[in-house]
């Protein structure tokens, strides 16, 4: 059975059957719905149901708690129909709106960064507009698409950098580790995500970045950094990685502290060699100690930006919250792999 949404932010209509949730089809018709994962855990897609019924497919109580569907919020990603609906999103103020655009470009660029991670650099034919921290939906020919951060700032549109993360022998991460190389034509369809920079934002930022992660938390860095008021901006990092053959940009997160006074980092390592002088243990946990050794409310005015793997993302979040910082001001970013994506939307 099909149903008539009506999207109050957009001033949209669509028609969704009933097995379909409303995401997906707001996607489809390129109208520039807020979302994350598209599984239910990073709460980006958040929306209020203001009439209408709806089913909700299993999801993240970090992303939508008990108490917030009980005042008839829904995530648009795992909402399905149950009759005619009317959805406004919520928190949709500082959402800052890009035209989506499905461009082919050009592999200009492919640089190991690490072991695992390489740097794909793409120029498009025209500019994509974006905002640091948010991504893009990637095709290479013969494989599939995948999302991947940007992970370079919006300073120039027409020239894109990926870092993407080898997931095993094969498919599209193997691919692009092992045989991709520059003039390869490339299909680029973004931008998307709520996870973006506030630009119009003054006070603090706590940043939290694990393993690849670190791609669109350096285009936020580098973005706020640029800004004329960035003496006066506490901008703070906490670096993740399992081993030291896991950590990378480190070169230029030293750059940019010799450069800007006010910005800060640590690496940390899960899993650090005998004898290591690097911070052992688990980034979030470093995370709060240092926070809680600055004193108090050191959150106050704050943003936070997180992104990578999704148990780092949920406890890095709820560290936040348990901070006192308002979900609201939590922008996160969960890498969820493909198997992972399919475990949570059950296909």
């Amino acid at each position: 059975m099909t149903h008539t949404i009506t999207l109050l932010t957009f001033d949209e209509v669509i028609e969704v059957e009933a097995d379909e949730t409303i995401l997906e089809i707001a996607v489809e018709e390129n109208i520039p719905y807020p979302f994350g994962c598209r599984s239910g855990n990073c709460g980006a897609c958040k929306s209020r149901l203001v009439l209408g019924e709806a089913h909700m497919r299993e999801h993240s109580s970090m992303a939508l708690t008990a108490d917030e569907a009980a005042r008839g919020l829904v995530l648009a990603c795992r909402a399905e129909p149950r009759s005619d609906c009317t959805l406004a999103v919520v928190n949709y103020d500082d959402a800052l709106v890009h035209p989506l655009k499905q461009l082919v470009g050009e592999v200009s660029a492919v640089e190991k960064l690490t072991h695992d991670i390489a740097a794909v650099q793409i120029t498009l034919p025209e500019p994509m507009d974006y905002t640091a921290g948010q991504f893009a939906a990637v095709a290479f020919p013969g494989f599939p698409a995948r999302d991947y951060s940007f992970a370079s700032p919006p300073n120039d549109p027409t020239r894109l950098e990926f870092h993407i993360r080898r997931m095993g022998d094969d498919g599209v991460s193997a691919f692009v580790f092992d045989q991709l190389a520059a003039g390869e034509p490339v299909a680029v369809h973004g931008p998307m995500g709520y996870a973006f920079l506030r630009e119009a934002e003054t006070g603090p930022i706590f940043a939290i970045a694990g393993g690849s992660g670190l791609a669109p938390i350096r285009a936020i860095l580098q973005s706020a950094l640029a800004k004329p008021d960035a003496a006066d901006r506490p901008v703070r990092l906490w670096f993740g990685a399992r081993t030291e053959a896991d950590v990378y940009l480190e070169d230029e997160l030293k750059a940019l502290a010799a450069q800007h006074p006010s910005f800060s980092y640590e690496i940390v390592l899960s899993e650090p060699e005998a004898g290591s002088a690097r911070r052992a243990g688990f980034v979030t946990e470093a995370f709060k100690a240092d926070t809680a050794a600055l004193g108090a409310d050191p959150l106050d005015g704050a943003r936070a930006y997180l992104a990578g793997p999704p148990p780092m993302v949920e406890a890095g979040v709820e560290l936040f919250k348990t901070s006192g910082l308002d979900q609201a001001r939590i922008h996160a970013d969960a890498f969820y792999t493909e198997a992972e994506k399919a475990a949570l939307t059950g296909a």
